[in-house]
């Protein structure tokens, strides 16, 4: 079977929006009739407060079509949502109405308008799909609450004894919840109406103009074909739709071609983060997820681990993975590195350069800090507490990925791997690339023997380090500066 993804998210930059954290903004009219123009609270915890688990900042969309601007100027081309659709939770994983866009965020009207200047500016919109659970507040099992075992939705989630305990958490919940959290009533997919009621949920916001879903804990549902039957109906609609799932570990029964386009790439975050923050990795804030950032690792064992992954799934669904450093479910890079800025620079420069589609959380690219969840769900910074180093690197890095196709689509060769030095090619025909990284906190002189380019790239387009080639042979020399990258393209 050939396996095809969407062409557009090869060459897309991703970036992850918290919206009840990102911006406020206000409708284009002030007159706001009706729950679409959004009710908007009076009583919010301060923007700038560390966040809670439960308040509110009152981040929107308004906002967010304000700074597409900013968006697209810093080099992005795709924004991913976390859930938007009504609920009572500020993360909104507590989906009430997968129909109707949370209030606070200015209602389907807002999404609407987004979605306009969003593809205005040529920038996609995918959304965050929770279609393993529901909650307590959705319809159809308020209804089981009210009514008992008289309701006609009983067998839509997995029901085991009575009576339920919604609230209780002294007395048995009954039902199955997600990861026995009453809060998430769990669906039960191997009912038919549950399975076409959340197809059509799937088929209307891609009729809506969204360009594609990120399905949460996806791998709970065990329906067979499921996934596969989601995957033709989005495709049926718009075939250049992207469908990505929010898994791990090791995903080849995911990514076969005939479920998702790619993953939450966290078998690359692992790694790459273990190795440009080696030893600094503050073990408290990674202990408890399922990526591996610790221990330490040489070039030689990231050189390893990144080869066994390119290995995992066909070439067309790695340019569609979905790369990233952190994101609303982990502790923020620059936390994890107990403030290291180096660690997080030569890992933005890996993401940024290594097959699939690198996404940037949102106020990393200034400097966010944010230890684990609630802390690293803090609101976008205003202007003046930002660190304008980041953004310049941030910039210069998505600008150099959108110059050089190799970077999006070439082939990846790994030229050197010793001690804290790594150095790769990324090829396509003619245009060659070569990105180098000393992890170490010393400067290192390093001979290689380069057989596998036609070129000699010698154009310092990022970072700064000597070269030389020697004149016959394929051989290059580079000094690296401690804790640094640098990228050399063909002049």
């Amino acid at each position: 079977m050939q396996v095809k993804t969407p062409e557009w998210v090869k060459h897309a930059v991703f970036y992850q929006i918290f919206p009840d954290r990102f911006a406020k903004g206000n409708p284009p009219t002030q007159t706001r009739k009706g729950i679409d123009k959004g009710w908007y609270p009076s009583t919010l915890e301060a923007w700038n407060q560390s966040p809670t688990f439960q308040g509110y900042k009152g981040g929107n969309l308004w906002g967010v079509i304000e700074k597409l601007d900013y968006i697209k100027n810093l080099g992005v081309t795709a924004i991913y949502f976390t859930p938007i659709f009504q609920s009572t939770c500020n993360h909104r994983y507590h989906t009430h109405d997968y129909y109707r866009v949370d209030p606070i965020l200015g209602g389907n009207e807002a999404l609407k308008l987004l979605i306009d200047n969003a593809h205005d500016r040529n920038i996609k919109i995918v959304l965050d799909g929770v279609f393993n659970h529901a909650s307590r507040g959705f319809y159809f099992f308020n209804d089981i609450l009210e009514n008992g075992q008289n309701s006609p939705w009983l067998n839509w989630f997995r029901i085991e004894e009575w009576p339920l305990s919604a609230y209780d958490g002294s007395l048995p919940a009954n039902y199955v919840g997600w990861v026995g959290n009453r809060a998430l009533p769990v669906f039960n997919h191997d009912n038919l109406e549950v399975k076409e009621y959340i197809m059509q949920i799937g088929e209307y916001w891609l009729e809506f103009g969204i360009d594609g879903w990120r399905l949460d804990v996806p791998f709970e549902v065990k329906t067979p074909g499921f996934w596969q039957e989601f995957r033709d109906r989005i495709k049926a609609i718009n075939p250049e739709a992207y469908i990505v799932g929010e898994v791990w570990s090791d995903c080849v029964q995911w990514l076969d071609g005939t479920q998702f386009d790619g993953v939450m790439n966290y078998l690359f975050t692992g790694p790459t983060i273990a190795f440009t923050a080696g030893d600094r990795v503050d073990i408290d804030q990674v202990k408890d997820h399922d990526y591996i950032t610790y221990p330490a690792l040489s070039a030689v064992e990231y050189a390893q681990k990144m080869q066994e992954l390119l290995q995992l799934y066909p070439w067309e669904i790695q340019l569609t993975q979905l790369n990233l450093l952190d994101s609303h479910d982990t502790a923020r890079l620059l936390s994890i590195a107990k403030g290291d800025k180096a660690s997080v620079e030569i890992a933005t420069l890996l993401l940024i350069t290594f097959p699939g589609v690198p996404s940037i959380y949102y106020g990393d690219e200034v400097g966010l800090p944010g230890s684990v969840d609630p802390d690293s769900r803090r609101s976008f910074p205003p202007a003046e507490q930002w660190d304008h180093q980041a953004l310049k690197y941030h910039k210069q890095l998505i600008s150099i990925r959108h110059q050089y196709t190799a970077l999006r689509t070439g082939t990846y060769e790994v030229l050197f791997a010793e001690g804290n030095v790594y150095v790769f090619a990324r090829i396509l025909a003619d245009e060659e690339v070569i990105v180098a990284v000393n992890s170490g906190t010393e400067a290192v002189k390093v001979n290689i023997a380069v057989t596998k380019l036609k070129s000699k790239p010698s154009k310092i387009v990022y970072g700064s380090c000597e070269i030389s080639w020697q004149a016959e042979a394929n051989q290059l020399e580079l000094n690296l500066l401690p804790r640094k990258g640098c990228i050399l393209a063909i002049n």
